[in-house]
């Protein structure tokens, strides 16, 4: 199936159900607007049909010199069809574009694949730290949700060969 990468849209959020609970995408709405004004990056790996398939934000306010990649999703059951590396190479080169030359994110611990796919695409881990955010239960009630993240980076010389 052919995928294209853009930019996310506000008009794309009722379609991004699985990538998290309504309060999740309220989150990613703010960010939207946070991208108008050129603080974050969120792209959006689209169909034919132009409906979103995998999504993600890089932040250029959170590390000097580099884009945090963040919030990271793919639609599960396209999961392991090279959505992910796409959206990841397609951020990168976004920061690149920016004149950046590191790449950064942090992974849960208890996330083995997704790291896996970070070191493969030659990110490292230079450190742990604990995180915490607010999530909806399947009750609608908000809980605090608290874990482990490794810390990992990637630096961005050329561009990537295809």
């Amino acid at each position: 199936m052919p995928v294209s990468v853009r930019d996310l849209l506000p008009r794309d959020l009722p379609a991004c159900t699985w990538a998290g609970s309504a309060t999740h995408l309220r989150h990613v709405e703010r960010e939207l607007a946070r991208a108008a004004v050129g603080e974050v990056d969120y792209l959006a790996v689209t169909t034919p049909v132009d409906l979103p398939v995998a999504i993600g934000g890089i932040d250029y306010q959170v590390a000097e010199g580099a884009g945090t990649l963040w919030q990271l999703a793919v639609l599960p059951a396209l999961r392991s069809c090279g959505l992910g590396t796409l959206l990841i190479r397609a951020a990168e080169q976004r920061i690149r574009d920016r004149g950046l030359r590191g790449a950064e994110l942090a992974v849960e611990e208890n996330n083995p694949r997704a790291r896996a796919l970070y070191e493969r695409l030659g990110y490292v881990a230079y450190g742990r730290k604990p995180e915490a955010w607010d999530e909806e239960g399947p009750d609608g009630a908000i809980r605090r949700y608290r874990t482990v993240c490794v810390l990992m980076r990637r630096e961005l010389r050329d561009p990537v060969r295809p």
